[in-house]
Protein backbone atom coordinates (compact mmCIF):
# COMPACT_ATOMS: atom_id res chain seq x y z
CA UNK A 1 0.00 0.00 0.00
CA UNK A 2 1.35 3.42 -0.90
CA UNK A 3 2.06 5.92 1.78
CA UNK A 4 0.08 9.19 1.62
CA UNK A 5 3.37 11.08 1.21
CA UNK A 6 4.27 9.08 -1.91
CA UNK A 7 0.81 9.69 -3.43
CA UNK A 8 1.13 13.41 -2.67
CA UNK A 9 4.62 13.48 -4.22
CA UNK A 10 3.38 11.78 -7.40
CA UNK A 11 0.47 14.22 -7.75
CA UNK A 12 2.76 17.20 -7.09
CA UNK A 13 5.24 15.90 -9.67
CA UNK A 14 2.51 15.55 -12.28
CA UNK A 15 1.26 19.06 -11.59
CA UNK A 16 4.81 20.39 -11.86
CA UNK A 17 5.30 18.60 -15.20
CA UNK A 18 2.06 20.07 -16.53
CA UNK A 19 3.12 23.55 -15.45
CA UNK A 20 6.53 23.24 -17.06
CA UNK A 21 5.49 21.51 -20.28
CA UNK A 22 1.97 22.87 -20.59
CA UNK A 23 -1.14 20.89 -21.26
CA UNK A 24 -2.64 20.70 -24.74
CA UNK A 25 -5.81 22.49 -23.67
CA UNK A 26 -7.02 23.73 -27.05
CA UNK A 27 -7.41 20.31 -28.75
CA UNK A 28 -9.21 18.93 -25.70
CA UNK A 29 -11.51 21.97 -25.64
CA UNK A 30 -12.31 21.59 -29.36
CA UNK A 31 -13.04 17.89 -28.93
CA UNK A 32 -15.35 18.63 -25.99
CA UNK A 33 -17.21 21.33 -27.93
CA UNK A 34 -17.63 18.97 -30.87
CA UNK A 35 -19.06 16.24 -28.67
CA UNK A 36 -21.47 18.69 -27.06
CA UNK A 37 -22.67 19.82 -30.50
CA UNK A 38 -23.26 16.22 -31.55
CA UNK A 39 -25.31 15.56 -28.41
CA UNK A 40 -27.34 18.73 -29.01
CA UNK A 41 -27.90 17.60 -32.60
CA UNK A 42 -29.19 14.24 -31.37
CA UNK A 43 -31.61 16.06 -29.06
CA UNK A 44 -32.80 18.21 -32.00
CA UNK A 45 -33.40 15.05 -34.02
CA UNK A 46 -35.27 13.44 -31.15
CA UNK A 47 -37.68 16.37 -31.01
CA UNK A 48 -37.98 16.38 -34.80
CA UNK A 49 -38.92 12.70 -34.75
CA UNK A 50 -41.36 13.23 -31.87
CA UNK A 51 -43.12 16.10 -33.65
CA UNK A 52 -42.58 14.82 -37.21
CA UNK A 53 -44.52 11.59 -36.71
CA UNK A 54 -47.70 13.50 -37.50
CA UNK A 55 -46.32 14.41 -40.94
CA UNK A 56 -44.55 11.14 -41.71
CA UNK A 57 -41.05 12.49 -41.08
CA UNK A 58 -38.54 10.21 -39.39
CA UNK A 59 -34.82 10.99 -39.51
CA UNK A 60 -32.67 8.25 -37.97
CA UNK A 61 -30.44 9.36 -35.13
CA UNK A 62 -26.87 8.29 -35.88
CA UNK A 63 -23.45 9.91 -35.80
CA UNK A 64 -23.74 11.49 -39.26
CA UNK A 65 -27.21 13.00 -38.85
CA UNK A 66 -26.46 14.14 -35.29
CA UNK A 67 -23.26 15.80 -36.52
CA UNK A 68 -25.06 17.58 -39.36
CA UNK A 69 -27.83 18.84 -37.11
CA UNK A 70 -25.43 19.71 -34.30
CA UNK A 71 -22.94 21.71 -36.35
CA UNK A 72 -25.50 23.36 -38.66
CA UNK A 73 -28.20 23.87 -36.04
CA UNK A 74 -31.85 24.39 -36.98
CA UNK A 75 -31.09 24.81 -40.72
CA UNK A 76 -29.34 21.44 -40.63
CA UNK A 77 -32.36 19.82 -38.98
CA UNK A 78 -34.63 21.44 -41.58
CA UNK A 79 -32.37 20.16 -44.38
CA UNK A 80 -32.43 16.62 -42.98
CA UNK A 81 -36.23 16.79 -42.66
CA UNK A 82 -36.55 18.05 -46.25
CA UNK A 83 -34.26 15.30 -47.52
CA UNK A 84 -36.30 12.70 -45.64
CA UNK A 85 -39.62 14.12 -46.84
CA UNK A 86 -38.84 14.69 -50.52
CA UNK A 87 -35.89 12.48 -51.42
CA UNK A 88 -36.07 9.36 -49.31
Amino acid sequence: MLEPFIIFAIIAGLILCLLLVGAPVKPIRLLGQGLIKIVIGAVFLFFLNALGNQFGIHVPINLVTASVSGFLGIPGVAALAAIDYWVV
